[in-house]
């Protein structure tokens, strides 16, 4: 299926782009922009002459005060729904939008989206879980109405499905999540602080899904040496810049930390100890991601370091679909590393979970979230299968078509029926584009066990100093604005000859704030 936009400005086009991508996720769809005051014509629809026809067309035209917005169904392809012929070239949307207020760009906006969405829920007969919001962080704009517009956690949820026609049940979600969040950041002064994020962009292998940058050791082993010496010049800087800023957390992730060996990690984790002051640090998370990364000596020496939390992620408790994905390593060594680390002492563990990987549907969520029950995990972190561009399993396609890529709100159900039955709340939440099912990523933790750097940074409560490839910097300045932002390159490749410029952009930043 193809789809074409047509605007008379560039005003508000991706926004609608995302919005009509997530009720045809297959489509092909395309941007023009058009300088002509014809519109509202009674041949909307594409000139015959045209060899590649779209099957939609949507038209937006802003005026002062108000906006036109029009779709024909030209009736080329298969739309995902049963079409009669007399339905070809018609117009499904046909509406002049008038503003309540022009000069409100974010309410132009919303009132914009909200037509679109309609229309969308009309002709597809279905709704979308999260309305029609495009962004990763609804759980900031609940947090927003708390805090800005004085609304108790029921009135933000009921205005999120007015503003946003989100569903009942998810606004709901947004708004227990935004308010275990507020009670976890009153604990301290987040705003005086930072937290450190290191990046190991090495990995056993690469996921079929993965979009993070890694690196397979196989290939990259020679490596890891420079890439640690690199590192390390980086972290003395950063320590050097930050001497009087109070370190609340610290986050090793990647890529898979644990692919290193444990004489490296012991060198990485004793140069942290070296360089930066633990005396007021809240929390230190180590990605212990792939179980087969995981071993006794591994364990101790994460042991034998202020190491307070540790991830170890199945993604699936199915052999078959390891196999398939690309994850080399077996059920029994997740259960096995997980059981090592309950009797090595670490009371803080949490475990990863995918929906919507290929071949997966209702029954087999629910046999991983069994395994994964048993073993009784501290925290929980569903996310919802994105398949990014980027990704090698998106970019060979064709090849997956035969196997379904399933995610429904039973499933999500499912997952927080199994969350609560490990006595554990929502307290983190985020979305990313090309989700299956259009659904969301979600944290779940026992009582003490939340990881506060996932709040910080997900939702920008504090300055985050990044460290090593690909590691971004985002300051947030103490009145909670932001302060600006300096990126790492993700190739391991460019960084190692790049290291100079990375500190000095890092710098500057930090510098200047």
């Amino acid at each position: 299926m193809k789809i074409r936009l047509i605007f008379n400005e560039k005003k508000f086009e991706y926004d609608i782009f995302n919005l009509i991508r997530a009720f045809y996720p297959e489509a092909e769809m395309e941007i023009r922009y058009e300088e002509t005051d014809q519109f509202m014509s009674e041949e909307a629809e594409p000139s015959s002459g045209e060899e590649d026809l779209p099957d939609f067309v949507w038209r937006i035209r802003y005026e002062s005060g108000r906006i036109f917005v029009e779709t024909v169904y030209a009736g080329n392809q298969k739309t995902g729904r049963e079409t009669e012929p007399e339905e070809q070239n018609q117009t499904i949307v046909r509406e002049t939008l008038h503003l309540t207020d022009p000069d409100n760009r974010t309410e132009t906006k919303n009132q914009l989206k909200r037509l679109v969405y309609s229309g969308l829920v009309k002709y597809c007969s279905h709704d979308l879980p999260w309305g029609d919001l495009s962004g990763i962080r609804p759980v900031r704009l609940v947090t927003k109405m708390l805090e800005e517009e004085h609304l108790s956690p029921a009135e933000a949820a009921k205005m999120m499905q007015s503003r946003y026609c989100v569903s009942p049940q998810k606004a709901q979600l947004a708004a227990s999540v935004a308010e275990r969040e507020q009670t976890l950041l009153k604990q301290f002064d987040y705003r005086s602080g930072y937290s450190l994020y290191v990046d190991i962009p090495f990995c056993p292998s690469i996921c079929l899904y993965c979009t993070f940058g890694s690196h397979p050791l196989s290939a990259w082993k020679e490596a890891v040496g420079p890439y640690l010496a690199a590192l390390y010049r980086e972290l003395e800087m950063i320590s050097e810049l930050m001497r009087d800023v109070r370190l609340d957390t610290i986050y090793i992730g990647g890529g898979t930390p644990t692919s290193l060996s444990p004489d490296e990690m012991n060198d990485l984790l004793t140069r942290l100890e070296q360089l930066f002051s633990f005396s007021d640090l809240k929390e230190f998370t180590v990605e212990a991601g792939r179980p087969d990364t995981i071993s006794d000596t591994m364990l101790s020496v994460l042991a034998a370091h202020p190491v307070s939390r540790i991830s170890i992620n199945p993604q699936t408790m199915h052999q078959k679909t390891l196999d398939l994905i690309g994850r080399r390593h077996t059920v029994a060594e997740t259960e096995n590393a997980f059981l090592r680390a309950r009797e090595m002492g670490f009371d803080n563990i949490n475990m990863d979970m995918i929906v919507g990987l290929p071949g997966e549907g209702a029954e087999e969520v629910a046999a991983s979230l069994r395994a994964i029950e048993r073993l009784a995990p501290d925290g929980f972190t569903v996310h919802s299968l994105a398949l990014k561009r980027a990704a090698r399993m998106n970019r060979f396609r064709e090849i997956w078509r035969p196997v379904s890529f399933e995610n429904s709100i039973e499933i999500m159900d499912a997952v927080a029926e199994g969350a609560a039955r490990m006595q554990m709340s929502p307290y983190y939440l985020y979305r990313q584009k090309n989700m299956a099912g259009n659904f969301e990523n979600v944290g779940y933790a026992a009582g003490g066990k939340a990881c506060l750097y996932n709040i910080l940074i997900m939702e920008e409560k504090q300055t985050i100093v990044g460290a090593g490839c690909g590691a971004a910097t985002k300051l947030i300045l103490p009145d909670g604005s932001k302060g600006g932002r300096a990126g790492n390159v993700k190739s391991l490749q460019d960084y190692l000859v790049r290291t100079d410029e990375m500190m000095e952009r890092k710098r500057a930043l930090i510098i200047n704030q």
